[in-house]
């Protein structure tokens, strides 16, 4: 994110311009070590434009998965930061993190460390994945936080690849089977129904439904797909506002069927997120918070920021989120033991593993259960269509 900001400089002489963070706070704090103070802060809005080139020179998940996995095994090598990341930018395919890591290389030889050298770039390395290098840092355990974050990226790109991919096949013939329906009723239809009105001869109700489907079609179909447009576009802005954001993350856990699969995929995220934190030695409030930004649910986002809250006032994790009907028992009873016992990180671990076999579960079923619905629903599409073209054409041959 790109911040316009005015500051003063400890002389007094006024300064302006644009700084790359994370968030507010992350920007306010890059000024604040460069030794100027903070007057006015903003965000600067993208031009839609450059949001779309954005969105095709995107870093895959995949790529960072590598890069982590590459300088933890430098790290563990006792190669010096700048030497690993120099051999890195020499083998990156990617040209958006060619780029990125040749400017965190630039940052890291002018002074920053390497988290503060990340956090002007939030397109490549999230709010999460910057913590996790603050963390090894401190601790001076750099080479086991990447193997943390490598591991916990490809848990996370194989859970959504596998949901992605077993939407693909079930969306891919829908949408051809519209398409082919479409095709068929301004086409193929106008032609047949001049046929049933010449013969003269009374047509079954369903025919009749088919055929005023497809005059409604030739003489209104481009109103209508206009009107599907403006619609598409309405509701596309109206998801782009918080109100619309908070509306669909809460649609997303409601809706029967799928909601149950959602839950569980951020429940798992939320146990996942969390306890790689911890186990790489950030306090709980602090992973608290990070794990909030990167759920993915402003419905979950909100329990956990106050959960953290009531544990900043002196209550347990698993006290704080047993409240909310959103969190099973399993999960507030398990993050129990795990803190009586002083093995929390290991619990959260387990918790997440737990969850990822059952979306996996959820998924294979989904996608059983998703693979003969269609198929039933194509064989009633089609077979109703062909019927109310065939029917009436063998009463007319019979009639002739």
């Amino acid at each position: 994110m790109r911040f316009k900001y005015q500051a003063r400089t400890p002389e007094g002489e006024q300064r302006s311009g644009i700084v790359e963070a994370v968030n507010q706070d992350s920007a306010v704090e890059i000024l604040q070590k460069n030794a100027l103070v903070v007057v006015g802060i903003q965000e600067e809005k993208t031009p839609f434009w450059q949001i779309r080139l954005k969105f095709f020179d995107r870093v895959k998940m995949r790529d960072v998965v590598i890069f982590s996995r590459q300088l933890s095994t430098l790290f563990e090598a006792k190669v010096p930061v700048v030497e690993a990341l120099k051999t890195l930018v020499s083998e990156s395919f990617n040209v958006t993190l060619k780029n990125a890591v040749s400017e965190v290389l630039d940052d890291i030889s002018g002074g920053s460390n390497l988290s503060q050298a990340m956090t002007r770039h939030p397109e490549v390395f999230s709010s999460f994945y910057i913590n996790m290098v603050k963390a090894g840092e401190e601790s001076g355990k750099l080479h086991e936080v990447f193997n943390y974050l490598a591991d916990y990226l490809e848990r996370s790109y194989a859970i959504t690849s596998k949901a992605k991919n077993a939407m693909i096949y079930p969306v891919f013939v829908f949408f051809a089977f519209i398409g082919v329906m479409v095709v068929m009723l301004v086409v193929v239809v106008p032609r047949l129904t001049s046929i049933f009105e010449e013969s003269g001869q009374a047509v079954p109700l369903y025919t009749r439904i088919v055929m005023g489907l497809s005059s409604f079609l030739q003489h209104w179909g481009i109103y209508f797909l206009v009107l599907l447009s403006i619609c598409a576009v309405i509701f596309w802005r109206f998801f782009q506002t918080e109100r619309g954001k908070e509306f669909l993350d809460e649609f997303k856990i409601r809706i029967p069927l799928f909601g149950g699969l959602f839950k569980k995929l951020y429940l798992a995220r939320i146990a996942d997120n969390l306890g790689t934190l911890i186990a790489s030695g950030v306090p709980i409030l602090r992973g608290l918070q990070i794990s909030s930004d990167v759920v993915g649910n402003r419905v979950y986002r909100h329990i956990i920021l106050d959960a953290a809250e009531s544990v900043k006032a002196g209550n347990t994790i698993s006290y704080s989120l047993q409240k909310y009907k959103e969190i099973p028992p399993l999960i507030s009873q398990m993050i129990k033991i795990g803190e009586e016992s002083g093995r929390l990180e290991f619990i959260l671990q387990a918790l997440a593993r737990f969850y990822q076999r059952d979306v996996d579960n959820a998924l294979e079923n989904l996608v059983g259960l998703i693979e003969p619905a269609l198929i039933i629903f194509l064989g009633v599409g089609v077979g109703g269509l062909v019927a109310a073209i065939l029917v009436p054409l063998y009463n007319i041959s019979s009639v002739l």
